[in-house]
């Protein structure tokens, strides 16, 4: 049998180029403690001070919001630049794997350059390789990778058995990794998020672009999570051919991650990271946007999520430095 890629998120541009990939996750690596706050606004007026500050620096942004769904934006060293359609929880869809591999290298630490112990693939995650109805990785019973590996089959082609697969080997069965999901979640201060399996396929899994963007902050500070979802694509040895990320804005200037995610009932959803920079310093953007073109085909949902964040993303690198310099900050390490 002719090992497929499975996929029902999006059909991804497959020619991409790994010296320049690698040269990204590489600086994503290196580059976390070069990222820059503002002076300020770590606590020395009080959290109402700061977050004026971030609002008047949001307000002079104008930001072009998607006008359905939830959205949330913020700056590392700054604060929120606000968030809408507000906190009802809704379904996310394959975003629900930030939230796996967190708590798999949470479980199991790897340090950069660490591939980490090897994982026999079982009977299930191989059949459910062949399914033509969920984004799948055509993994054989039998085969072993290491943990590295399953980490990039989950983040990058959002293969929902890889998932599984990670769940039953921290935990034992799918239902105690859950738990150990909400788990986290409650420990990040996700109030308004409801895990019920580790891939997201499920409707059930609901969470806030709040609450996410909570979860988007922490997954860019695990070094070797923030590096795999920076990776435009790679080679896995076993897996036939190129593996290609599902989040086609890592070809725009400054993105750094995240995570695509997308069904019928989920519509479109992104959790992103990109770099912002003014003047010399480089500031850490984070975002989500859910619930775009719900209730249509999950390839349009995406596209509209891709969209929406690119325009957000776009906003947000050209106006920063002058948003910043008319709130009279300049950029310092953090």
């Amino acid at each position: 049998m002719v090992a497929r890629w499975i996929r029902t998120e999006e059909k991804p541009a497959w020619a991409r180029r790994c010296a320049v990939w690698a040269s990204a996750a590489a600086l994503v690596v290196a580059g976390i403690v070069g990222w820059q706050g503002l002076p300020g606004d770590d606590g020395g007026d009080g959290p109402a001070a700061a977050a004026a500050r971030a609002a008047t620096v949001a307000e002079r942004l104008d930001l072009p919001w998607p006008s359905e769904g939830q959205t949330s934006v913020a700056v590392e060293g700054l604060g929120s630049l606000g968030s809408r359609g507000g906190d009802k929880p809704m379904p996310i869809a394959s975003v629900t794997k930030v939230m796996t591999a967190y708590v798999v290298l949470k479980e199991h630490p790897l340090r950069n350059g660490e591939r980490g112990p090897q994982i026999t693939v079982d009977e299930a995650a191989a059949q459910e390789g062949l399914s033509l109805s969920e984004s799948s990785a055509p993994v054989r019973a039998g085969q072993r990778f290491s943990q590295r590996d399953l980490l990039e089959l989950l983040l990058l082609p959002s293969g929902n058995n890889v998932a599984r697969l990670l769940a039953r080997w921290d935990a034992g069965s799918q239902e105690a990794f859950v738990a150990k999901m909400n788990r986290a979640a409650a420990g990040l201060g996700m109030t308004h998020t409801t895990y019920t399996g580790a891939s997201g396929i499920e409707p059930t899994t609901r969470s806030t672009a709040d609450d996410q963007l909570k979860l988007a902050r922490r997954a860019m500070q695990e070094p070797v999570l923030r590096a795999v979802v920076a990776m435009r694509s790679t080679t896995i040895p076993g897996m036939p051919g190129t593996v290609t990320n599902t989040n086609r804005l890592l070809d725009k200037p400054g993105v750094i991650g995240l995570k695509t995610g997308s069904s019928t009932p989920a519509g479109g959803n992104l959790m992103w990271a990109a770099e912002a920079r003014s003047g010399t310093g480089r500031h850490l953007v984070l975002g989500v946007v859910l619930g775009q073109r719900a209730d249509t085909t999950p390839t349009e949902g995406l596209q509209a999520a891709l969209d929406s964040s690119g325009r957000l993303i776009d906003a947000v690198q050209r106006g920063l430095p002058d948003a910043l310099a008319a709130r009279g900050g300049k950029a310092v390490h953090t």
